[in-house]
């Protein structure tokens, strides 16, 4: 057992090594206040046969008992990950693989269980600062230990690992994972900070992600783990050099195709006859021949790459900072309530905004607690969109974080609920792709979301850079490609308004990057998202003054909330029966809020009358139509709203003295009556005679409260 203590903002964390799960090859398990996981990792013995990718797993589990409570549904276990459990599965994976040695090709699967989680520490940066902690207890050649923290900002103050708490009053929600030297991975959302604001937090982060690298770097020097070596994949010189001279002209040839398809077939084309001369002409051993296509691959990136370092042009002709030409169209779908393509190149999405209502809101029962988003954003990514055919299944990990990196970018636009009391559901469907289609999605849902008439505070607009960085020197690629980002170091996604940033991601593939590099990519990705806006603006400007026709209309009401029970009705019959009639949704808060959508104006009208007719007070000097519910001697009660009556007094009957109230009016008459005094005991007192006359009812109130009732005395009832 190996027990290492440190602090992190003041707050105590503690990793215990190998003391739990000791079958596995590595384990580690975190506490800090009341959160606690247990992150184990395990590797195979040998390689697996037959890849040439490294086959790491990355699992996140959530179990409710973590936070006392028992799941719901019939089965009472938990089922599928939660979206939580795939984000955060993904914030694992992305940091570590780049650092397992090339090569390495055996199994390996890393599992963190929250078995305890308070609203303090979100778990999330403890999986994966424990990811990579049993890494490297572990016997896998892990190359550097991770850290990792979330940053937040407060009242312009920097804050590392705030409380759940904390965040609902940062503009900032930043992850940051490190290395010792450089930072390895960032996820984040902003609400609009400036560039410099964003490489500060970044900075803040990498500083202090260290305490936990350094925690990592005491454990590997006291136990001193047994690493397994990775496989041997040597490639000799000789068959390099057969298959580059071979491919040069070819090469050369293919990769100054501007479109992608023509020069995906052109290279697939010079494959194959490189493959084909070289076996035909019995110039490679057997075993050279599975090798000839890693060898082509490698050459591929090589010519690519030297082509931006020494030229700066790129395989489409553009330079280091052009953005592909950019086109947008909305309203296109006629019966949806916004609708836009947006397109870059030849990356193009499909999007779709609807708008619903209370009803529609996603209920999420998290560790932390039951909450409702009122904003989603979902993001497919069909088989079509890059021209292949295979299985079309239900959304992977990687199409559920880029929706979840859209919607981050796109929520602190949304206008807040008593602005715009919609729930609101964007799908984006990617048509083609070659290059950062989950930017495109943030720029049709924004140009979508304005076609529908949500007044989003700002147009948001993300652009992808690059990175190749060869000899010490390094090139910064705006809105990069699909063969730039296999071929390069980097893959930075910034979204943001005119203002600043809003959203942020960052995967690499190299050690890491230096503050320099950040500096110049965000500067570079701000310049490009300035030109992409300003292309958006040509597509559709603000948002729409109304709605969509298509779209529901909400009225809201304040009702008395000592109403709310009549409008619900006995077992809620009175506001099924509304629905049922009119055909309308309706939403009832405890402060008497009452939300009534429908798109038939003519339906929402017919309820909004129910309802205020329900709720409707009685107000002195107003007359009303009433119905005779019970006649005494000294009177009649008229029920003129419903459940309100008052009382008619026989002296206020009519314009003549009334011997028997029975002589003008019986049980179930229409009557019309003005109130002319409401008590201090809410009783309300009529006058049919105000009516009739029109007396000033100040004038019949007098005689009423001194006991003179025009010739009667008293109010009192008659005895028999």
């Amino acid at each position: 057992m190996h027990k290492f203590d440190l602090e992190i903002a003041g707050r105590p964390v503690t990793f215990e090594v190998n003391s739990f799960a000791k079958q596995s090859s590595g384990s580690v398990l975190i506490r800090s206040a009341g959160t606690v996981v247990l992150v184990t990792a395990n590797v195979s013995d040998t390689a697996r046969e037959g890849v040439d990718f490294l086959p790491l797993t990355m699992e996140y589990v959530e179990r409710t008992q973590a936070a006392g409570k028992i799941p719901g549904g019939f089965f009472k276990r938990e089922g599928r990950p939660s979206e939580k459990a795939i984000l955060t599965s993904r914030i694992m994976d992305r940091p570590i693989r780049p650092l397992i040695a090339d090569g390495f090709f055996n199994e390996i699967q890393v599992i963190c269980t929250v078995f305890s989680a308070d609203n303090d520490v979100d778990p999330d940066t403890l999986a994966l600062t424990g990811a990579s902690c049993a890494l490297c207890a572990s016997e896998v050649p892990l190359s550097k230990p991770v850290g990792c923290v979330r940053v937040g900002r407060i009242d312009g103050q920097f804050v590392v690992n705030p409380s759940f708490e904390d965040l609902r009053k940062s503009d900032l929600d930043l992850i940051v994972a490190s290395t010792e030297e450089a930072i390895v991975m960032v996820e984040g959302g902003a609400n609009e900070l400036a560039e410099q604001d964003m490489l500060d937090a970044l900075m803040f982060g990498f500083e202090s992600a260290q305490p936990y690298v350094k925690a990592q770097q005491q454990m590997m020097a006291a136990i001193k783990p047994h690493k397994l070596e990775p496989t041997d994949t040597a490639i000799s010189d000789d068959l390099v050099s057969k298959v580059e001279s071979r491919a040069k002209e070819g090469m050369a040839a293919a990769l100054a195709i501007a479109e992608k398809q023509a020069r995906s077939r052109a290279l697939k084309q010079l494959h194959t006859e490189v493959q084909d001369e070289l076996i035909s002409g019995g110039s490679v051993t057997e075993d050279e021949q599975a090798l000839i296509g890693e060898v082509f691959d490698n050459f591929k990136k090589r010519a690519i790459r030297d082509m931006l370092a020494k030229t700066g042009k790129r395989v489409d002709g553009r330079g280091l900072n052009d953005i592909r030409e950019i086109s947008g169209v909305v309203g296109l779908l006629p019966k949806t309530h916004g609708s836009a393509i947006f397109t870059r190149g030849e990356t193009s999405a499909m999007v779709v905004a609807t708008l619903g209502t209370g009803d529609d809101e996603q209920r999420i029962d998290a560790l932390e607690g039951e909450y409702f988003k009122r904003f989603m954003l979902h993001y497919n990514f069909p088989p079509y969109c890059v021209g292949e055919t295979r299985f079309l299944r239900s959304p992977g990990r990687r199409e559920i974080g880029h929706g979840a990196l859209a919607e981050r970018s796109l929520i602190r636009m949304i206008p807040a609920r008593e602005e715009f009391p919609y729930t609101i559901r964007i799908v984006s469907d990617i048509l083609e792709s070659n290059g950062s289609s989950s930017m495109a999605t943030v720029c049709g849902a924004s140009l979508a979301l304005m076609d529908a008439g949500v007044p989003i505070r700002q147009a948001v607009a993300g652009i992808a850079m690059g990175l190749v960085q060869e000899d010490g020197q390094f090139h910064v690629l705006s809105d990069i490609l699909g063969d730039e980002d296999h071929i390069g170091d980097m893959d930075f996604k910034v979204a943001g308004t005119t203002q600043g940033i809003t959203g942020l991601q960052m995967d690499i593939k190299i050690s890491g990057v230096s503050r320099e590099i950040l500096a110049q990519a965000l500067e570079q990705a701000r310049a490009g998202r300035m030109h992409i806006l300003a292309e958006m603006e040509k597509t559709i400007a603000k948002p729409r003054d109304e709605i969509n026709e298509n779209a529901p209309r909400i009225h809201t009401l304040q009702i008395n909330p000592e109403k709310i029970k009549d409008v619900i009705g006995p077992g809620g019959k009175v506001i099924r029966g509304i629905i049922a009639d009119t055909g309308v949704k309706i939403d009832i808060s405890d402060d008497g809020k009452v939300l009534i959508a429908s798109a038939d104006a003519q339906q929402m009208q017919k309820a909004i009358d129910i309802v205020e007719s329900i709720c409707e007070e009685a107000e002195v000097g107003k007359t009303y139509k009433g119905t005779v519910k019970r006649v005494v001697d000294f009177g009649a009660f008229v029920e003129i709203l419903p459940g309100t009556e008052g009382l008619v007094h026989i002296s206020q009957l009519d314009s003549e003295r009334v011997e028997q109230v029975r002589d003008v009016v019986s049980e179930g008459d229409e009557i019309e009556v003005k109130v002319i005094e409401i008590g201090a005991d809410n009783k309300i007192r009529l006058s049919r005679r105000a009516v009739i006359t029109g007396e000033d009812i100040s004038e019949l109130v007098r005689p009423m409260r001194s006991g003179r009732s025009g010739g009667r005395r008293g109010s009192g009832p008659r005895r028999r």
